[in-house]
Order: structure tokens, then C-alpha cells, then sequence
């Protein structure tokens, strides 16, 4: 079987083989070079058929072939020949001693234009030779590049051609007739087609044939490979499509009579000429797969590669794991050893776990390893804290053993619910008061209810982390009742590419809340037009529902606003409305869907102009990020507010759900790291992990404090070192928040006008107070 992956080139010729190869053979096509004795001349198809658009391509071809050639006096010389009507000699073979010079020349060759005269270019090739050309004991190669559609019959002229002992490669441009193309070319002709379509392709077949005997080989290791491969031609082809009422004349004078005309339609179609291409492939440093654990190979030339590592992984070149859970926890595997896991399945999950558990014990953690297994019953081979050493632990995981009964899931997790966690740690300095946390290990479908799972596992106050195959996302998201406790994996290689994401998961129990102390002022911008839909519109309300449970809601750590848009934008609630995540939730379940069209870019303007903003309790000194979660709808107009709030110093993460062009997204999102593209809004879920994950990485980055501006009222920020200060035109304050009053007004008690403001990290909702006390003294005074 053949890999369905196909090397097409405007569809008129096909290799079957799979993308590796592909990239193999162009690669192999641009390292060889002919350096033999040998004369080269181009026969170049200048005709109308062809057109001028073509005859480009063919210039562009030829040129691309002069690279596979050494050229010099002694080695490769190269001619060319234009014909159309009647041939016409370009430059004979000894016109040009150098690469360059034949590729310059190559360039300012004109269209010449006329009818396909392919016999009569081959008989002046017979009478005149190669021009330029040496002796008979140079190997003499004819390239015709020609759509193969010629005026009179070529038959007998290239058949005397290839007498003379000239070797004829013919190359089709366009969509070639391949037919005639086969009688020009010589034997056999499957080594002697190409299609210009592809310069680095042909050049690797061009090579491949001539290699053996006439050009040295390249490197050592390269050889020549036959695949099966597929040529077309597009062909116009008449069909009768039924009949239509026609009138005729008949005997008898003045008079006509109906009868029926058959109706013919003219179709274009495309046939296909089934082949062999024989092309060289080398030996790629990749070949040995030295990269590990899920890591890319990229080769280097013939014999150097790097390899491009997952996360978590680079621990040396190859990509081996770099673990460190740097957190402390007691930790419990629970494996399904029953006999819808197989005892393979069971057998990686062991595997699995001793690479996992080498980089976790051993380190001067307080934490202890469990591991229990389980299918009718439950059993904990490994008791929590049983084992300090690594050597120890990796036997006793060695000792387990497959059993194979049912899958009782349900009642396994409230066992270890139960009793997983009540042994006496075996050494007196493991403290007890450690997250607990619980990692399921399973590939088969429960045979008991798990629904009661999440509860049994959160009464004793335990972490539930489920991992599985693709097949098992629902049910895991129900047993662990978060689908961010759950870890899927596609095929058995990649459930250990997951380890650097369980031990996120696994070290996130400490820090439940995902920024934490981190401080954040954070837009959601939700689209709520009609072609998100009031279904979908719940599920978006859903997602930021559950995000927010990720941070800490105060004046001093994360402020959360919230935007909803159609045609206009609409704050819900401002960044200053809501001081806890109770407030928030509360506030987020009354947001109203809204059902008109969607401007994108003007819910990005408003929250430029009226969230992100000091008078909207926006604080100088922390970041700043907008997630925009969009259907993709009237994204047109997003682009250049988007690039405002980046300049501004405010991230703009992009959530999409549906199909939108991916280049419009991206100008919108600025870079593919703030780009989050799905298909569908159920799924919007199995995504959060990593936008939150992204959103707190910027909460970590350094900030400018003068961006966004602070100042009020066009008041200029000054920045100085780990502060910054208002320059006021006709207002004052520390913002320039007061308007200055003709006579003696009293100017604002909170800081002389031109002092700098300093901001410490738990110093910044003095700021967001005083604004909102010297707001309402303003009302007042008004």
C-alpha cells in the first residue's frame, strides 16, 4: 500500500508516495551535480499553443536544470534552440564557458511565436548537428520542452534522431499530450518524461537517468528508486447530451417539418497515462529516527540534523525528558489491569509510569508514590511512602502483575477514596498535610456507573486526574468532572509524549488558581451575534464562567471585565465593578445574548477606549490582556484596533470557533501564539488549560508603566526608573484627574502634581481607591 499522499503539480503528474519521500527527492534533486563530459541542448516549444506565460515556465525550467549540470569548457556544455514555425538557434554550445553566463542568456531569450512544428526542429537537428557541440564521443542529451501538440507527424524524424545515438529526455509544460510527448522521448520513455511543472523533481529524474554511466554519483548511499507514478492530459472531447426539435426543409414546396437534432456539448477531461519515475534518493541522517520522545528530525545537509523537542523534553539533543515536578504532593496511580485495557495496554501503562516515576523519586521531596490496580477488585501493590528509592519502586512496578477482569472503574475511585491515602507514611519526617492526588490510568469503558466518582474522590479531599486514548474524553471528563483534570492521548507513542502535561496538572493542585498572586487586569470580549447563535452564546458564557475560577478576584490581584458585542460593543461589567469570583459568576450568569451582526473591531475599540482604561479602574504597573471570543465573524475590521491595544502595551488573545481564513485571524492575533482556532464550540473546553496557561505566562512578563497611558485628560506619562509621573495641562492630582478652578483651588491631598508615582505589587489598589474617591468628590463638586 502506498501512502495516499501525492506529490501533484496542476494535477497532470502524480508520484505515489508518501510526504517523507517527496521531501527526500526534491532534497536529493538540489544536492546532484553532472560533472562529466557531456553536450546539453535545450529544444524549447515557442509556439502559440504554448503561449508566452508557458514559454516563462520553460525558460524558468531550464535554468533550473543548468544547476544539476557542472558547466565549463571540458565538462557540460550547454545550446539552445527555439522552435515555432520554422527552429531558430538561440546560442550554439560553446557560446558560453559558465553557469552564469548560460543562465543570464537562458533569461533574455524572447517569444517567438507561430505553429508546432516539432518535425521540422528534429530534422534540422539531424542535418546540423549539435551546434558548438565535440566529437561523436561526447554523449549528446536533447531536452524538449514542448506541450507535445505538434502540426505534422514526428514519428520518423525523432526515431532517426535517436539512431544517431542522442539521448531525448521530453518534458511536458502545461497539461501535455503525453502521447506524443512518449514517441519523442527515448527508450525506455518512463526514464525519459518529465513535467516542468516540478524543477527540482525533474532535475532528480533528469540526474537519475543519466547518472548511470554517464554523471558521477553525488554521495554515497544514493541510489535510484522506481515509484509508481501517474501522468494526465487534458483533453476536450465531445458528448452527445440528448436531442432538441429541429425544423427541415421536405418535397414539397413552401413547406418544412419538424424532426429532432442531436444536441452535442464539448467536455473537458482529464486522462490518465499510469507510468514508473525513476528517481535518486540519499541517505537522510533522519533515516535512524535519533530523536526521541516525540521529537522532529530536521536534517542538515547529508550528514548533520537537529532534532525540534516537545515540551518538557531536551534534556540532550535526542529529546530526552527533562522532568522535575518541582512541587510536592502524595501521589497515587490507580491502573486499570482489567481485560478491556489488553495485557499490552497494561504493559505500556507500566512502562509509562517507571519513566515518569524515575524523574519524580529521589528528589528531596516530602511526597510520597503509590500505585494501585484494579479491574473486578481493587488491590495497592506499592502502599504510599513504601519506597525512597528509585531502584526499589522500579522493581516493585516491574512485579505487577496483569489481571484482566472487568472494569469496575466506579468502585475502584471510591476504594481509593476511602482508603488509598490512610496508610502511616513510613518514614516519620513525611508530613501529611500534602495535596493528595489521584492519577487514573485507564483505556476501556467503565462497566459500572463513575458518575458518583468526582463526588466520592472531592468529599475526602482529593485532586482526580484522568489519563486515556481519544475514545475516552467523555467518560473521563466525567469521572473527573472537570475536562481540565483529563489527559487524552491519539496513539500509544504519544500517551508518553503527555508526561510534561501531567506534571503541569499534577503540580497545579498547589496552585488551584492559576495566576495566583500574579497581577492581571483581564477583558473577555464575547460575540454575540446571530451566527454564534443562543446555544453556542451559552457555551462562550460558559467558557469564561469557568475560566475565572483560574484567578483570584480582588483589587489587588485580578480584575475581570466583560464585553459583549454585535454590531456595537457593550460592557457587562468593568474591570472596578466586581471585588471577588463570587460577584463575578454571579454577574456573568445575567449577560444577555444580544443576536445582531458582529464587528469584531469595534468591541476591540471599546475596549481600548472604555475598559482598558484608569477612569474604568484599569492599573497602572499591571498587565493587561483582551480575549476575544469570536465565531470568526466580522473579523475585517478587527485588525488595526487589535495592533492599537499591542502597541498600547495589552495583549489580544484570539479565540475563534468555525472556519475563518487563518491570514485574517493572524493579523488580528498579531502571532500564532495568540491564535487559538476550533472547530466547534463543544470543544471549546479541552482548550482552556492552555489559554489560561498562555494569559498567565503574559501575567509574569515585565511592564511598561506608561503603557496604557495612565495619565487622565491628555495628561503626558514620564517614565522614570520603577515609576513614572503625569504631566497635566489644565487639570492636576497624581493623574491629572482634578480640574484645575480659576483662583485658589485646593489641589488634590493624594500627591503634589509633578511627583513621581511609585507602585509596588501590593500597593497598586490604593490607586484604584483613591481614583474612585476622587471621582465622587468631583460629582459633588459639579
Amino acid at each position: 500500500m502506498f501512502d495516499p499522499t501525492a506529490l501533484l503539480v496542476l494535477g497532470v503528474q502524480q508520484i505515489h508516495v508518501g510526504q517523507e519521500m517527496i521531501a527526500k527527492i526534491s532534497a536529493a534533486g538540489q544536492l546532484m551535480q553532472c560533472s562529466a563530459s557531456l553536450d546539453v541542448l535545450f529544444l524549447l516549444d515557442g509556439s502559440y499553443s504554448i503561449g508566452k506565460g508557458s514559454f516563462e515556465k520553460s525558460k524558468h525550467f531550464a535554468g533550473k536544470l543548468c544547476d544539476a549540470f557542472d558547466i565549463h569548457p571540458d565538462r557540460v556544455r550547454v545550446g539552445m534552440i527555439q522552435f515555432s514555425s520554422t527552429p531558430h538557434l538561440e546560442f550554439p554550445l560553446d557560446s558560453y564557458p559558465t553557469k552564469q553566463e548560460v543562465k543570464e542568456r537562458i533569461k533574455r531569450t524572447v517569444f517567438r511565436g507561430g505553429s508546432t512544428e516539432t518535425g521540422r526542429a528534429l530534422k534540422y537537428i539531424l542535418h546540423k548537428g549539435f551546434p558548438g557541440g565535440r566529437n561523436s564521443s561526447v554523449p549528446e542529451v536533447l531536452i524538449i520542452i514542448s506541450d507535445g501538440k505538434s502540426q505534422g507527424s514526428t514519428a520518423v524524424p525523432a526515431m532517426q534522431v535517436k539512431e544517431r545515438h542522442i539521448t531525448v529526455f521530453a518534458v511536458g509544460i502545461k497539461f501535455p499530450r503525453w502521447e506524443e510527448l512518449h514517441l519523442l522521448a527515448s527508450e525506455p520513455p518512463e526514464r525519459h518524461l518529465l513535467f516542468a511543472g516540478d524543477a527540482e523533481d525533474a532535475a532528480n529524474g533528469l540526474y537519475s537517468t543519466l547518472s548511470d554511466p554517464v554523471c558521477t554519483a553525488t554521495a554515497p548511499g544514493c541510489k535510484v528508486e522506481s515509484h509508481p507514478c501517474e501522468r494526465r492530459t487534458l483533453e476536450t472531447v465531445k458528448e452527445l447530451a440528448g436531442s432538441y426539435v429541429c425544423w427541415k426543409g421536405s418535397k414539397q414546396p413552401n413547406a418544412v417539418q419538424a424532426s429532432l437534432c442531436p444536441f452535442i456539448r464539448w467536455k473537458r477531461v482529464l486522462t490518465k497515462h499510469p507510468s514508473r519515475c525513476f528517481r535518486t534518493v540519499c541517505p537522510d541522517p533522519c533515516d535512524s529516527q535519533p530523536c526521541q520522545n516525540g521529537g522532529t528530525c530536521v536534517p542538515e545537509g547529508l550528514d548533520r540534523y537537529h532534532c525540534l523537542c516537545l515540551l518538557g523534553y531536551g534534556g540532550d539533543i535526542h529529546c530526552a525528558a527533562k522532568l522535575s515536578l518541582e512541587c510536592s504532593v502524595d501521589l497515587l496511580f490507580l491502573m486499570d489491569s482489567s481485560a478491556g485495557v489488553t495485557l499490552e495496554g497494561f504493559l505500556r501503562f507500566k512502562a509509562f509510569l517507571k519513566r515518569f516515576l524515575q524523574a519524580r523519586v529521589g528528589q528531596d521531596s516530602p511526597g510520597s508514590v503509590g500505585v494501585a490496580q484494579y479491574d473486578d477488585g481493587v488491590k495497592i501493590p506499592i502502599e504510599l511512602g513504601q519506597h525512597k528509592d528509585t531502584f526499589s519502586l522500579m522493581k516493585s512496578i516491574d512485579a505487577l502483575n496483569f489481571s484482566g477482569g472487568r472494569t469496575l472503574t466506579g468502585r475502584a475511585l471510591q476504594y481509593i477514596a476511602q482508603h488509598g491515602f490512610r496508610s502511616s507514611p513510613v518514614f516519620a519526617d513525611v508530613q501529611d498535610d500534602l495535596p493528595r492526588v489521584v492519577v487514573l490510568l485507564t483505556d476501556s469503558k467503565s462497566q459500572d456507573s463513575v458518575a458518583e466518582a468526582a463526588k466520592y474522590v472531592k468529599d475526602q479531599n482529593l485532586f482526580l486526574i484522568g489519563v486515556g486514548s481519544s475514545f475516552m474524553r467523555a467518560e473521563l471528563a466525567t469521572v473527573t468532572g472537570n475536562p481540565q483534570q483529563t489527559i487524552v492521548y491519539s496513539d500509544p507513542q504519544d500517551l508518553f509524549n503527555k508526561m510534561p502535561e501531567l506534571q503541569r496538572k499534577i503540580c497545579s493542585v498547589g496552585n488551584p488558581e492559576g495566576c495566583q498572586a500574579q497581577s492581571l487586569d483581564l477583558a473577555f470580549a464575547v460575540d454575540a451575534s446571530s451566527g454564534v447563535g443562543l446555544e453556542n452564546f451559552l457555551h462562550l458564557r460558559r467558557f469564561v464562567r469557568s475560566s475565572c475560577l483560574h484567578f483570584i478576584i480582588n483589587r489587588d490581584v485580578t480584575q475581570i471585565a466583560l464585553v459583549t458585542y454585535g454590531s456595537r460593543a457593550h460592557t457587562m461589567f468593568s474591570l472596578d465593578t466586581h471585588t471577588s469570583n463570587s460577584a463575578v459568576l454571579q454577574a456573568i450568569d445575567q449577560v444577555p445574548f444580544l443576536g445582531d451582526s458582529a464587528s469584531a473591531g469595534s468591541a476591540l475599540l471599546h475596549v481600548y477606549s472604555d475598559v482598558m482604561t484608569v477612569q474604568k479602574g484599569a492599573r497602572p504597573g499591571v498587565n493587561k490582556v483582551v480575549v476575544l471570543l469570536s465565531s470568526g465573524a466580522g473579523m475585517q475590521d478587527a485588525a488595526a484596533p487589535a495592533q492599537q491595544l499591542r502597541h498600547n502595551g495589552i495583549l489580544v488573545f484570539l479565540v475563534v470557533v468555525g472556519d475563518t481564513e487563518r491570514d485574517t485571524l493572524l493579523r488580528v492575533a498579531g502571532s500564532p501564539n495568540y491564535l487559538v482556532h476550533i472547530s466547534s464550540y463543544a470543544e471549546l473546553q479541552y482548550y482552556q488549560g492552555l489559554i489560561i496557561e498562555r494569559i498567565c505566562e503574559e501575567a509574569r512578563s515585565p511592564v511598561n508603566l506608561c503603557k496604557p497611558n495612565p495619565c487622565m485628560n491628555q495628561g503626558v506619562c514620564i517614565l522614570g526608573p520603577g515609576s513614572y509621573r503625569c504631566e497635566c495641562h489644565g487639570w492636576e492630582g497624581p493623574h491629572c484627574e482634578t480640574r484645575v478652578l480659576r483662583g485658589d483651588s485646593p489641589r488634590s491631598p493624594a500627591l503634589p502634581p509633578q511627583s513621581p508615582v511609585q507602585w509596588s505589587p501590593r500597593g497598586l489598589q490604593h490607586f484604584s481607591r483613591a481614583l474612585q474617591h476622587s471621582r465622587r468628590q468631583m460629582d459633588q463638586r459639579h
